[in-house]
């Protein structure tokens, strides 16, 4: 699919936007913030092609998955060109792309490096262990910013009523602002979303190492990737109708996709999602030298050493002179 693409186009097409955005401290108008939102969906669609070809070639090959430091600085850079991405389109006013672009860049930069000097991959075992703590990092991180948005979105409605009915505020029982509260609503979902992308996407590739292929009628894979799908369609929901940004319409959503997360974490406590199972592991006899402890073995080897050297000098005692 498009092997064609090089790391040449993708830093070519984040140049462009990081120009566009410096251009827009002089120039005024929409026009450079469009052209370089434009430039950056180009750059971004690329950069994941790019990621699919890698991945498809490494497992081809037999090869770990996206699982060398020239590997891991391309996603790094895709990550940060997403989040970048996400924000300018939600504060298209703000010219944070000055500050994320040559992170995005300096990435890609690293990755020719390690590319030229340095290709060779992760030890397999190795690999498989950093992507475990990316999956489980991501979504535990994401776990919690759900939660967030779930309180933050109760506490809007809360707030909203009282206000709308005029009820007295009770002393202990005081509340943010709505504006607060909204806003921190709207980022939670959008962070939520991202920690979630990153949590799916990482435990993909774990599926891989572990069958080359995804395990997609598994309960625990299924619920994530509908809880990710949700958060998404939410984030779009949000920033594309204007009218879902003001309202209740946010803290619907918020609480909503703690609903979708029950879901999920019920499903892994029910299949035992990433548990190990004592039960599957034979067990090994007392008897047996397996069972021994280093602790064990050293003092059999100690013991066995002791009564050599007493035999020998038994026979050397015993030896007539």
């Amino acid at each position: 699919m498009l092997t064609g693409i090089s790391l040449t186009c993708i830093a070519g097409s984040y140049l462009i936007v990081f120009l566009l955005e410096a251009s827009r401290l002089r120039l005024r108008g929409r026009i450079w913030h469009n052209s370089a939102m434009v430039a950056m969906v180009v750059g971004l669609l690329t950069h994941s092609l790019h990621l699919y070809n890698l991945a498809s070639s490494e497992a081809n090959q037999g090869h770990g998955v996206l699982s060398s430091w020239y590997d891991w600085c391309l996603v790094a850079a895709w990550f940060l060109a997403a989040f970048y991405l996400g924000m300018a389109m939600r504060r298209p006013e703000t010219a944070i792309g000055i500050f994320f672009l040559p992170l995005v860049l300096a990435m890609l930069v690293g990755a020719l490096l390690f590319r030229q000097y340095a290709p060779e991959p992760f030890p397999h075992d190795d690999a498989r262990r950093y992507w475990r703590i990316v999956h489980g990092i991501a979504l535990l991180m994401g776990t919690v910013s759900v939660s967030l948005g779930f309180a933050t979105g109760l506490m809007y409605l809360i707030q909203s009523y009282r206000l709308k009915h005029k009820l007295p505020m009770r002393t202990g029982f005081q509340l943010p602002s709505l504006e607060w509260l909204h806003r921190c609503s709207q980022e939670t979902l959008f962070v939520s979303t991202l920690l979630l992308a990153i949590g799916v996407l990482s435990g993909v590739v774990l599926n891989l190492y572990r069958s080359n292929q995804v395990a997609w009628s598994d309960p625990v894979v299924f619920s994530s990737a509908l809880l990710f799908g949700w958060l998404t369609a939410a984030s779009l929901f949000e920033w594309l109708y204007k009218p879902a940004r003001v309202g209740h319409k946010v803290a619907y959503l918020t609480i909503a996709s703690l609903v979708f997360l029950v879901m999920a974490l019920t499903l892994a406590l029910v299949g035992r999602h990433a548990v190990n199972n004592p039960a599957a592991t034979p067990a090994v006899s007392a008897a047996t030298p397996l069972a021994m402890s280093t602790t064990d073995w050293q003092r059999s080897a100690r013991d066995g050493e002791l009564s050599r050297f007493a035999r020998q000098l038994s026979v050397s005692v015993g030896r007539p002179s």
